[in-house]
């Protein structure tokens, strides 16, 4: 399972995994261009390995992703190359942000930061937190977060 400490392996392992699955096309080409009456066996027979490559590798993918983190991943996203550098620009931008201030902070201190900068209406999120036994890791508050987000929208509708 991906989370922000570990994008770089679980995308290493990602690309082994679908690799020897040979299920990495999608991941490794755009696209063949859209079928036509004229089109050929070979290039029907392409758009098929493509179009089961990119079913698989999305599959995969949101397996391998929290399902909170799911919800926040936009719809309109159908290959899954775009779907990996949607990922990826998350992650990345995270880690960038870490290595400019050439500061350690640890996961905890994250999540205690997160949890005080959090607007009056998490109030009720920030005690149901504190009252639990168990830590969240960053990207679990995240996730929780945009859950409470989406609780709260439907309770003002």
């Amino acid at each position: 399972m991906v989370n922000g400490s570990n994008f770089k392996s679980w995308k290493d392992n990602l690309f082994i995994v679908l690799g020897v699955m040979d299920l990495n096309l999608a991941l490794r080409s755009n696209s063949p261009p859209p079928l036509t009456d004229e089109s050929t066996s070979d290039e029907k027979r392409d758009m098929e390995r493509w179009e089961k490559s990119n079913r698989m590798c999305m599959m995969i993918m949101k397996r391998a992703i929290p399902e909170p983190f799911r919800g926040t991943l936009s719809d309109q996203i159908t290959t899954a190359k775009e779907f990996l550098a949607n990922i990826e620009k998350r992650f990345v931008k995270n880690e960038k942000a870490e290595i400019a201030l050439q500061l350690e902070l640890s996961e905890d201190l994250l999540v205690h930061l997160v949890l005080i900068s959090l607007p009056a209406q998490f109030n009720q999120f920030k005690v149901t937190y504190n009252c639990q036994k168990e830590t969240w890791s960053l990207n679990e508050l995240i996730s929780h977060c945009v859950q409470e987000e989406e609780r709260l929208k439907q309770d003002r509708t």
